[in-house]
């Protein structure tokens, strides 16, 4: 505020002397030029008057965050209008100027100076018409034309954008009205953002459209209102494309975020075995890795097999956890072995949900490389609570609802890029029925881990009673095993 006072401030210090009568009766320079200097005067407290009142105003709306409703070319043209029709009233008022002649001189001048200034004044008019029509405002994302970026400034002459690669594009105001203009950011916020996704077609479009769903659901910059949708958009020689619409609030943002959807995509599309068609020199190598002699090929599974095995155990899966025997599997070497041979090594990219609180599941995971986060949700005393954990390299998640059936007690999602050995329940249940003796083994190890964690397990209201009792009863587990075992032998 004290900025735009500072002229009108000054200019009123300077014209006060001349209504001193002392200073009028020592200068003998007439009556007229007192006259003048009364007329400056006039004007200079209307000007202060007028600045003080737009400056409070300003300011009010800068207080409660709010923009200011009128445009800024507008409101600019309405301050000159306001101090022409000042300065003319003052001509006549107090010099008894004759204003008549000066307004029809004035329409030839208009003529004179339209002509001459047509562009310029094509812009000033464009630009009030832009601003009173509310077609964009300062921080909307817009495109003009093949120009897109957010609008920094608008002014009596041009409209300045900058695009994405943070260039400040200058357009002019009458090229900007005589261009379509796309304003993203209106009627609201959020934005759609279409990505198409071009797989295999022998692929089920139920299985990719639930899959396109669930990456846009789980990148944290994509609206979950409105939800994600998904539909086939058309098929061709070389495939089926899918389209995959979002919503985002931050339009600024929209290649990030659209890249960060399309990296989870392709992450579910590969576990899946869904193929993203490629070029044929690229398929053509990998029919000829599939027709390699059956020596290398027994060979690359032999690796894959072994490196199983050494990340099992370097892990903590089914160690015994208390007694002279802690920190050892219960597991002996052949049976990792064995383990490792029908476990698969899978990758997550960051920020995908591996499993969800309340869930069943009949898989679990050791961490091989990465780092996943785990969040519990919990009630106490009738106030809900959240806990966090992470489990780094060698770790294991989500073995409670393998072992015992119990529903998934958190939700684990990948908190950097991720690989893991999934152990799935087929697996465990052959190993279990070549070994009947290692069930009961198991049952010891699960049961007493539940017991520790038993008074954090009433706590999580997606676990009923009678669950929670059972996963912690050594013959509950047994029975739940070797029900697991008859249901893999059919």
């Amino acid at each position: 505020m004290a900025a735009r006072l500072l002229l009108p401030v000054s200019l009123l210090a300077a014209t006060l002397p001349t209504k001193l009568a002392a200073l009028r009766n020592a200068l003998p320079l007439g009556t007229n030029f007192f006259r003048i200097c009364d007329a400056v005067f006039v004007f200079v407290v209307i000007f202060l008057i007028v600045r003080l009142l737009d400056a409070l105003v300003l300011s009010r709306y800068e207080k409660k965050g709010k923009p200011y409703p009128l445009p800024r070319v507008l409101h600019g043209f309405i301050l000159i209008v306001v101090y022409i029709a000042v300065v003319l009233a003052l001509l006549r008022g107090f010099l008894g100027f004759n204003i008549g002649p000066l307004l029809a001189g004035s329409a030839i001048l208009t003529a004179v100076l339209g002509l001459a200034l047509q562009g310029v004044l094509g812009n000033i008019f464009s630009g009030m018409s832009l601003h009173y029509t509310r077609t964009f405002s300062r921080g909307d994302w817009v495109k003009v034309g093949e120009t897109e970026g957010q609008v920094v400034d608008t002014n009596w002459r041009e409209t300045r954008l900058r695009d994405r690669a943070s260039n400040i594009v200058v357009i002019p105001n009458t090229v900007v009205a005589s261009q379509t203009i796309t304003n993203f950011s209106l009627p609201d916020r959020p934005s759609a953002v279409v990505l198409p996704v071009k797989v295999d077609v022998l692929a089920p479009p139920a299985v990719v459209v639930d899959l396109l769903i669930e990456a846009a659901k789980e990148a944290p910059d994509v609206l979950a209102n409105p939800a994600p949708t998904s539909y086939i958009l058309n098929y061709d020689e070389f495939g089926v494309t899918y389209l995959l619409k979002f919503w985002i609030s931050d339009y600024g943002r929209r290649p990030d975020i659209t890249g960060e959807v399309g990296r989870l995509v392709w992450h579910k599309l590969q576990r899946r075995g869904i193929e993203i068609p490629f070029p044929v020199e690229s398929k053509l190598k990998r029919v000829l890795h599939v027709l390699r002699p059956s020596e290398d090929r027994a060979a690359e599974m032999a690796t894959d097999i072994e490196r199983n095995y050494q990340d099992f155990s370097k892990s903590s899966f089914l160690n015994i956890q208390e007694g002279d025997k802690a920190g050892r599997s219960v597991l002996s070497e052949s049976e990792v072995r064995d383990l490792a041979a029908k476990s698969e090594r899978v990758r997550f990219g960051a920020r995908e949900v591996l499993f969800r609180q309340g869930e069943t599941g009949d898989v679990c995971y050791v961490v091989v490389q990465g780092k996943v986060r785990g969040e519990i949700v919990y009630e106490d005393g009738g106030k809900t609570f959240t806990t966090s954990f992470e489990v780094g390299r060698g770790g294991l998640i989500g073995e409670m609802s393998l072992f015992t059936g119990l529903p998934r007690t958190a939700t684990v999602v990948v908190d950097e890029e991720a690989e893991l050995l999934e152990v799935r329940a087929g697996a465990l249940a052959s190993l279990l029925a070549r070994n009947p003796a290692l069930a009961e083994a198991l049952a010891e190890v699960v049961s007493a881990r539940n017991r520790a964690n038993s008074e954090m397990l009433r706590k999580i209201k997606d676990l009923a009673g009678r669950d929670i009792e059972a996963s912690t009863d050594k013959k509950s587990v047994l029975e739940y095993l070797k029900k697991l075992v008859h249901l893999f032998k059919r």
